[in-house]
């Protein structure tokens, strides 16, 4: 236990959460220029630490209560509030209400991922989906609600009843009208989780488009751009004998193709293109001797790391199954 364990320690452990790849908080939260919006609880909480004006949260299910409270003493005249759809279902449309009731300036960006994916990707109670949320928030008594959308996801449009519905390329300027409006709005946003995602394409549960993005690193610059667009994990260095460069890590890319917003001429879209896999998976690898097992007293603890969507609950949850037939 030196100084210099304790400030690996230190460096390890002071690691900032992310988003997964292709997560649609990595959109969804985006602001307008001179906007502020508070967190919540869920995924979305993690928009505190990237630079996107999103500065404060509460307890779940008060997600725009504290405005209420905040609001008559502040100088700014409306803030945006994310809500998840699990959230929203589990107690923040009290939350909604309790807006509503106080005629409070706020829009609700309500984050309907289709999963309530901070805890493991469970569906949500009673099946709840965009429809219905709109339906009820309409009956709340909120007249000015929008739908934003990704271009990918299987949208019955019908379904809305006249609620204007906007690709995702346009939540700023949805967001930027609402922003003007007097008491309480909302905007839906849909987009799967891309964890979900993954896993429904593994079980063939949900569209897979058969294309994948490169970075051409004879074209690239390094300017990083397509990481600014994306936000995206999957965008990683790639250092060449002109000086680092970008490009796709492919093993983690779920395909969410933000990262070609940017005007850059070295993405190519190949159709068609499967992963080569990785040469080291055919390896025959020869019988392992049994090890040394630790003796265990009582507990034996293991901290797992890694960012969202690399298997870190996968991990912990064959460890627990592991332990459970071994007696444990």
């Amino acid at each position: 236990d030196t100084a210099a364990d304790r400030q690996v320690t230190q460096l390890l452990v002071s690691r900032t959460p992310y988003f997964c790849a292709g997560c649609p908080h990595n959109s969804s939260t985006v602001l307008p220029e001179g906007a502020r919006g508070y967190a919540g609880i869920g995924c979305h909480w993690m928009s505190q630490s990237m630079d996107r004006a999103t500065e404060g949260y509460t307890h779940m299910g008060g997600e725009g209560a504290n405005w209420i409270g905040e609001a008559p003493f502040s100088k700014r005249a409306h803030v945006f509030q994310n809500l998840g759809d699990g959230t929203y279902n589990h107690s923040g449309v009290l939350a909604i209400r309790a807006a509503i009731a106080a005629g409070t300036n706020i829009t609700y960006k309500i984050l309907y991922n289709d999963a309530v994916a901070m805890t493991g990707g469970q569906g949500n109670e009673g099946d709840l989906d965009a429809p219905r949320i709109v339906d009820e928030l309409r009956a709340m008594g909120i007249e000015h609600l929008a739908v934003v959308y990704d271009e990918k996801e299987d949208v019955d449009f019908n379904a809305f009843k006249g609620v204007p519905t906007h690709e995702r390329a346009g939540l700023m300027k949805v967001q930027e009208d609402f922003a003007k409006i007097k008491g309480v709005s909302a905007i839906v946003y849909i987009q799967t989780c891309a964890a979900e995602k993954r896993r429904r394409r593994k079980r063939g549960l949900f569209p897979d488009p058969d294309k994948r993005v490169f970075i051409n690193t004879d074209i690239c610059e390094g300017c990083g751009d397509c990481g600014v667009q994306s936000n995206c994990v999957s965008i990683v260095p790639a250092e060449t004998e002109l000086g680092r460069k970008r490009k796709i890590d492919q093993s983690s890319c779920n395909k969410d193709f933000s990262c070609v917003k940017g005007f850059c001429p070295s993405f190519v879209t190949l159709e068609g293109a499967k992963v080569r896999k990785d040469p080291t998976t055919q390896i025959n690898i020869p019988d392992l001797a049994i090890p040394d097992l630790p003796t265990i007293n009582g507990t034996h603890n293991v901290v797992i790391t890694g960012v969202g969507g690399t298997g870190v609950v996968t991990i912990g949850a064959l460890l627990a199954q592991a332990a459970q037939l071994d007696g444990k």
